[in-house]
């Protein structure tokens, strides 16, 4: 059975709030869990100590079982010190799109024609 360490959505509408559930990887993303192993409420501050809690003893049991965390999961995981962390990189970030990219050479050309005359 793949296990998965994932967050389930519940709360109303733009009101998201998340339990970070141990679950066959197969279940429904709000469906059947074996273990609810804390809640995440990302609308409070990032700084609240209540955003994020979570049973450390039960989530290091599950990762020792072999289960897997999301990337979200992980990422919370890495910064309470349970995970080490992962070198992430994303080289198109600083890529400006074809619309800005445009507008750059537009006013490299504004720039340069004041200066010729």
């Amino acid at each position: 059975m793949a296990m998965k360490i994932r967050l389930a959505r519940g709360g109303s509408k733009k009101r998201p709030h998340y339990s970070i559930v141990a679950s066959d990887s197969r279940m429904p993303r709000d469906g059947r869990f074996l273990e609810k192993l804390g809640t995440y409420n990302p609308l409070l501050a990032k700084d609240d100590e209540n955003r994020v809690k979570m049973d450390m003893d039960r989530v290091k049991h599950w990762l020792a079982q072999g289960a897997q965390p999301t990337d979200r999961i992980a990422r919370m995981l890495e910064a309470a010190g349970v995970m080490p962390k992962k070198a992430r990189n994303n080289p198109k970030s600083a890529v400006p799109g074809k619309q800005m990219a445009e507008r750059a050479a537009k006013k490299a050309a504004r720039a340069a024609a004041p200066a010729e005359e």
